[in-house]
């Protein structure tokens, strides 16, 4: 089992990034909140799950040894894989997950693609005992990214662009999601990096 990489990053994508180990290139499938903390030709050590098929073995990278364990613990429950699973990771930080669970709030657990109100029972159901209290994780994080209303375009502007997309397109990106973050109490950084990146994939 592969516990984590660390390498140069050799390219990144809207769902992977790719780390140099040892002249190999090693594939991650990653959030877009991971990916934008990643920057190309710069040194990472991201934590790792592989998963085994029959006919495949693919990597999960994550920002933190919590978003890992987050990742193989909601596998456990019933109708999750690791799409799914990486989806959940996508859309609510492992923080958000642990409220929700001890919180039965199914609303929270819908806004993931994939997960209806039957699944969000299930869910809460079987992994109540197993998931932790909230605030549990030894360095657990908001569940959000806030920013300043000055600050977020730049922040949003330099994650695309270490993304690998122009600064042009990452402008345009921005301003898209701006009457969003317009708002927002606080801006969420990691939430209008989604929406712009979404706005991008539609472009």
């Amino acid at each position: 089992m592969i516990a984590f990489v660390r390498g140069r990053v050799a390219a990144v994508g809207l769902t992977s990034t790719v780390l140099e180990v040892g002249g190999v290139g090693l594939e991650l499938h990653c959030t877009p909140d991971t990916i934008a903390g990643l920057r190309l030709g710069a040194e990472a050590s991201l934590p790792t799950s592989m998963v085994v098929r029959e006919d495949s073995l693919t990597l999960f990278g994550f920002a933190d040894e919590d978003e890992k364990q987050m990742f193989e613990l909601v596998q456990t429950a019933s109708g999750v894989g690791p799409k799914l699973a990486q989806a959940m990771l996508a859309v609510h930080r492992p923080e958000t997950l642990r409220r929700a669970v001890a919180s039965d709030d199914v609303k929270t657990l819908t806004a993931v693609p994939g997960i209806g109100v039957k699944g969000a029972q299930r869910i809460i159901l079987e992994l109540r005992d197993r998931i932790g209290a909230p605030g549990s994780a030894p360095d657990a994080a908001p569940a959000t990214t806030t920013a300043s209303s000055a600050g977020w375009q730049a922040q949003v502007q330099a994650g695309l662009v270490g993304l690998g997309w122009s600064a042009k397109e990452a402008d345009r990106a921005v301003e898209a999601v701006a009457p969003e973050a317009d708002q927002m109490p606080s801006p969420d950084v990691a939430r209008l990096l989604r929406s712009a990146l979404r706005a991008l994939s539609k472009a």
